[in-house]
């Protein structure tokens, strides 16, 4: 079942995500016959991800605090107390968009929202989600790593795959 599981991973990394041609980011688009939206399962890592694509820069606002694990946590709350103590800023608050440089004013929605794709897989206690997207038609790659804590899942660091930076390599001192 497991590896099953990798082996479907894989093909769907391969298939949707590895390919730079074609439409910059994906591979040709899915059609309907090939493709088919799994339901979202309510805590689900990939329902962990969602809200972060909704809401750019929900990743640094402490009251989602909860929803992250060391390393990531850690970072985190140094980067609030950084930014507590009036010495400025560590994290770019738009990491969940890979650090894109965007004018808020500008910024496309429908864009993200109409080429965001996501793979989901667990192991154990452990999952990644693979989220890939465009951002003013630049494409981005990111890995969300996570960690089962008392049931739930946590986020535990937050990788770019585009810009080959990792949260939990921040020193936010």
């Amino acid at each position: 079942m497991a590896r099953a599981l990798a082996l479907a991973t894989a093909c769907l990394l391969a298939a949707g995500l590895s390919s730079t041609a074609g439409q910059g980011l994906f591979s040709a688009p899915l059609s309907a016959e090939n493709a088919r939206a799994a339901p979202l399962r309510p805590g689900s890592p990939t329902a962990m991800v969602k809200p972060f694509y909704e809401h750019v820069g929900l990743e640094l606002d402490p009251a989602q605090r909860s929803h992250f694990v060391d390393p990531a946590k850690s970072v985190l709350d140094k980067s609030d107390a950084l930014r507590k103590s009036g010495q400025g800023e560590c994290l770019d608050p738009n990491m969940a968009l890979d650090n894109a440089a965007y004018d808020r004013a500008a910024y496309d929605r429908a864009e993200i929202d109409n080429s965001l794709k996501t793979v989901e897989a667990v192991k154990g206690d452990e999952a990644k989600v693979i989220v890939a997207f465009v951002v003013a038609s630049n494409p981005h790659r990111l890995e969300w790593k996570f960690k089962k804590v008392d049931g739930d899942w946590k986020i535990s660091d937050l990788l770019s795959v585009t810009g080959e930076w990792a949260l939990s390599q921040y020193q936010c001192e």
